[in-house]
């Protein structure tokens, strides 16, 4: 007979997580890294992803954090306030905001202003993150009142928590003649959209996103090694292909 004292040594005890919290930017490639990182620390992924205010009010509220993934200004906020270690702070590269499609629908011009307009003035839907919150959703609001459209288009705005969601949400849609507008790195990562361009260049957001050690990361050595491993020379490739551009 197998004492409970024995079954209980015997029990496969479950691996201690990392706790990541993400802007939606970084989803990428931290998936395509993930199995990597975790063979090499022992420690699985616990992964929030979504727009870069959010993640933050997250931390702030208590959320379990190890490593965050946050633009640039963000992350500097946040080690002036101690939440994240001085230092540990690495850049993933900068993405550029852009305008994508469902796949296989035809794409409009967008390489300037006034065609920008048109093409946002025939959509029927137009996709895009938070614009209280997410760094791409606030820009975009912004384009939309410079291009002089905001109220106009207002009907058709279709705004997400993010722009993964939103991305998502319009691939799944039956609507051909909808558009979208969020970071490269999400259009490129979700089936059923397409990368039109980037935003004209008089409205183009190119932002840095860095990741980070969290002050009160109970792996602090182990986050500093996924770091490593998704800023590596190893994985520039890796990081380019997804929408990563090399920092300056």
């Amino acid at each position: 007979r197998t004492s409970s004292k024995v079954r209980a040594s015997n029990s496969i005890e479950p691996m201690s997580a990392l706790h990541l919290l993400s802007g939606g930017a970084a989803q990428g490639l931290v998936r395509q890294l993930q199995s990597h990182c975790e063979v090499l620390s022992g420690l699985t992924l616990n992964a929030t992803f979504g727009a870069v205010g959010a993640m933050k009010q997250r931390l702030l509220d208590g959320a379990p954090c190890d490593v965050l993934i946050l633009t640039q200004a963000l992350i500097d906020g946040l080690m002036q306030s101690g939440q994240v270690q001085a230092g540990s702070d690495r850049q993933l590269g900068i993405v550029k905001t852009g305008v994508a499609v469902k796949a296989g629908t035809p794409q409009p011009e967008v390489h300037s202003a006034d065609s920008l307009r048109q093409a946002l003035r025939s959509a029927t839907g137009i996709y895009f993150p938070d614009p209280q919150l997410a760094t791409a959703g606030i820009h975009f609001m912004k384009v939309l009142v410079e291009l002089g459209i905001a109220s106009e288009v207002s009907a058709q705005l279709r705004p997400f928590p993010n722009g993964a969601t939103a991305m998502k949400a319009m691939a799944e849609c039956d609507d051909p003649r909808v558009i979208g507008c969020t970071q490269v790195t999400e259009i490129l990562i979700t089936p059923g959209v397409d990368l039109v361009a980037d935003l004209p260049a008089v409205f183009e957001l190119a932002t840095v996103y860095t990741a980070a050690v969290c002050t009160a990361s109970a792996h602090p050595q182990a986050a500093a090694q996924w770091i490593a491993q998704w800023c590596s020379p190893d994985h520039a490739d890796l990081r380019r292909h997804g929408g990563f551009l090399p920092p300056t």
